[in-house]
């Protein structure tokens, strides 16, 4: 959701001038900041949500691979022995 954010300002903030007044929100106030600057700041959020999103798929794989090696050992701890044969 941030990310599609982050995408739509830039896609925005591209169909400015650079002699655009921008601001930017900090807390409940906007401050008048540099179109450059502001764009340097998307990009390097964009390009550290790519990352968190990367690790979060490392780690989301991670775990259903856990997940799937318990249940595997789970199911044959509880399958029923064989009757030996006589």
């Amino acid at each position: 959701m941030e990310q599609t954010e982050v995408d739509q300002t830039l896609t925005e903030l591209q169909k400015t001038t650079d002699d655009a007044v921008i601001y930017k929100a900090v807390g409940s106030l906007l401050v008048k900041a540099e179109k450059a600057k502001i764009n340097e700041e998307l990009v390097e959020r964009k390009e550290l949500l790519n990352t968190r999103n990367t690790v979060l798929a490392r780690q989301e794989e991670r775990l259903r691979s856990q997940v799937k090696e318990a249940q595997t050992k789970l199911q044959e701890d509880l399958k029923p022995l064989s009757p030996s044969s006589k």
